[in-house]
């Protein structure tokens, strides 16, 4: 397998300067969702369960670190599924076939739907209100996000209406993030 040159993937990815500063294909959304997550994994909790006087109990925890191990195992499974259609842009691949299977049958982002898992994860580690106020605001750019990459998946894929009626978006019964 020849290594894999950089600026060649990020321009079939569709990044430009041009994009960074238009949103041409959804650049600051990414941008968005990258701060978040940076924050999410390198903050330390603020404030600290001891620090409200609060003892937090290991089982949550050990429910934490389990659900942040569930979303990496999603994440990978997801990201395989995808193949070389992944972009981590909300615009499609030009090429890329419409997945619907594995994680993608239970739901149309399931990429979105680990990143949240993880996020809500690490909450119950660290019992952190600013981690759940980063969770939150997460949440509304992988909706907002998701909504940008799904007006492009139905002007490119013909059978992607029903699949959009019959699939979660990203978490099921959460109306910003399940718009069937």
């Amino acid at each position: 397998m020849p290594p894999i040159n950089l600026s060649d993937l990020l321009r079939r990815w569709g990044f430009s300067r041009a994009g960074w500063a238009d949103n041409r294909h959804g650049e600051w959304w990414l941008l968005a969702q990258l701060l978040l997550l940076a924050l999410l994994v390198l903050l330390p909790p603020l404030p600290a369960p001891a620090a409200l006087g609060l003892a937090w109990p290991p089982a949550l925890r050990l429910i934490g670190a389990a659900l942040v191990l569930a979303a990496l195992l999603l994440a990978l499974q997801s990201l395989l599924r995808l193949g070389s259609s992944l972009t981590p842009l909300p615009e499609p691949m030009p090429e890329a076939p419409l997945v619907t299977a594995g994680a993608y049958a239970r739901c149309r982002h399931p990429l979105y739907q680990a990143l949240l898992l993880g996020g809500a994860g690490l909450v119950l580690l660290h019992g952190s209100l600013l981690h759940l106020a980063l969770l939150l605001a997460l949440a509304g750019v992988l909706g907002g996000k998701a909504r940008r990459e799904e007006r492009a998946l139905l002007a490119r894929h013909g059978d992607y209406a029903a699949y959009r009626a019959a699939t979660p978006a990203i978490l099921p019964g959460l109306p910003w993030l399940d718009w069937r």
